[in-house]
């Protein structure tokens, strides 16, 4: 079982998107895919079709619910959905600081450390051969859960837009993947994805050839209509013609993301 990250502390650069695309195009090779949204705003459950009140979330990770109780089957028109299930968030994610505080001894007691408790349940999933890959979607913050995520993860994919602010919120991102890689989780890698790019402006080409001379970048996705759509008819690009651009896009970067 792999689990893959979507990861980035800014805001609006395709984070969902991707976890998204990625999800399906996982599910439509035939593995069975368990997506994790631990973001608060809930985008990749209703993406997914599915919206709870209330997470469990908090709860799993401490351990006081089961999976059973967290966990819901993807729904959707595509054959491909049959191979997904998630478990959902909703803005009660939101309070998983001050229960992690509340709930520190216990969790010293079991986990040893708070940062530890994602991979502990993702451990007891992977006894049970449930799923092929995770993908985990995950707030534009650098807060408890994306910490989580860095320890439990085999990959991150890390998309970013081609544009100064984006590239300079790479900084700290990478600072904690580097010390996540040295005490917590030696294998994790990561991949830069330049996404929402529009390679007719000049200042994004540019951005793009300094990004991938500081990092080894994949192939850029671009911004079209076709990707808003894919999210708002949640008909995923891996389902989309053979003429699709988008579809395109996607085709070289799973390629090159060897998936």
């Amino acid at each position: 079982m792999e689990v893959i990250t979507v990861a980035n502390n800014k805001g609006g650069v395709g984070k969902t998107m991707q976890a998204y695309q990625l999800t399906c195009y996982l599910a439509n090779k035939g593995h069975k895919v368990l997506a994790i949204d631990l973001d608060s705003q809930a985008n990749l459950s209703s993406t997914l079709g599915v919206q709870v009140q209330r997470t469990l979330i908090p709860e799993w990770l401490i351990g006081d619910v089961g999976l059973d109780q967290v966990i819901f089957p993807a729904e959707g028109n595509a054959e491909l959905y049959k191979n997904i299930q998630i478990i959902p968030s909703s803005r009660h994610l939101s309070n998983l600081s001050k229960l992690l505080i509340l709930s520190e001894t216990e969790i010293r007691k079991d986990a040893g450390r708070k940062e530890r408790l994602l991979r502990i349940r993702l451990e007891e999933i992977k006894n049970k051969n449930l799923f092929d890959y995770v993908v985990i979607d995950t707030p534009p913050m650098l807060g408890d859960e994306l910490i989580m995520s860095l320890v439990a993860s085999d990959r991150i994919f890390i998309p970013t837009q081609a544009q100064d602010y984006s590239i300079d919120g790479l900084e700290e991102l990478m600072d904690t993947f580097e010390i996540i890689k040295d005490t917590e989780n030696p294998n994790l890698t990561f991949s830069i994805i330049p996404s929402m790019v529009n390679p007719r402006r000049k200042i994004e080409r540019q951005r793009l050839e300094e990004l991938s001379q500081s990092f080894n970048t994949t192939p850029a996705i671009r911004n079209l209509v076709q990707m808003q759509e894919s999210i708002s008819l949640r008909r995923p690009m891996v389902l989309m013609g053979k003429n699709s651009t988008g579809k395109q896009d996607y085709e070289q970067l799973w390629k090159s993301l060897n998936l």
